[in-house]
């Protein structure tokens, strides 16, 4: 493992680069004195088993997961999905594998149509939610929580973005799915960046 130093640096949980950028811009506003390093640039480890029956539960088990596998002391790891209504919330944590097999977006697309088949616009209410945690070697553990309103549209509309993305539509851009955004659109209403930013006023 590359060398770093342990008490200034803070091990982010995952191999996305852009979602480094986005927690290394957000965070360290609030913890201007630590290095953000992705978990991939540390080491070659394997994905811990995310058997959490919450957002908080997942995020959690990776957060403590890269702290074991790194030696660091401090470390910050996301779990998100989507929770429809009508589908009691579902599919929440299971998002990415829902239909059975992990990221495969055609296959949950076509699943939460057929789910949302003949359900009226009223009732296709949905939100992306995402929990962000920060937790310490010494067993301290902080939250942050963001969502982002919208509903469920009844076919697939946008190239942009990845999993859900082009079946929902945002609150915040009418007449647009969040797979018809630009990066810099959806950013600026993404979970993500709300659980970000409610983390990081937690930490100032």
């Amino acid at each position: 493992m590359t060398s770093f130093d342990r008490e200034h640096t803070v091990v982010v949980a995952t191999g996305n680069a852009h979602k480094l950028s986005e927690i290394r811009a957000i965070l360290g506003r609030a913890l201007p004195d630590m290095d953000f390093v992705a978990l991939g640039d540390l080491g070659d480890f394997e994905d811990p088993v995310e058997d959490g029956q919450t957002f908080f539960d997942n995020a959690l088990i990776k957060a403590r997961a890269a702290l074991d596998c790194t030696g660091l002391a401090l470390a910050v790891a996301d779990d998100s999905g989507l929770c429809v209504d009508e589908l009691g919330g579902d599919p929440g944590i299971h998002s990415a594998r829902w239909a059975g097999e992990h990221g495969n977006d055609a296959a949950n697309n076509d699943k939460l149509l057929a789910q949302l088949d003949g359900v009226p616009d009223e009732r296709r209410r949905a939100r992306f939610h995402s929990t962000v945690v920060m937790a310490w070697a010494d067993g301290r553990v902080e939250r942050g929580d963001g969502d982002c309103e919208g509903s469920i549209g009844h076919e697939l509309r946008g190239s942009g973005g990845f999993g859900y993305d082009p079946l929902f539509w945002p609150d915040d851009t009418p007449g647009l799915t969040m797979a018809q955004l630009t990066a810099e659109q959806k950013n600026a209403i993404s979970h993500r960046f709300h659980a970000l930013e409610d983390l990081a006023a937690k930490l100032r």
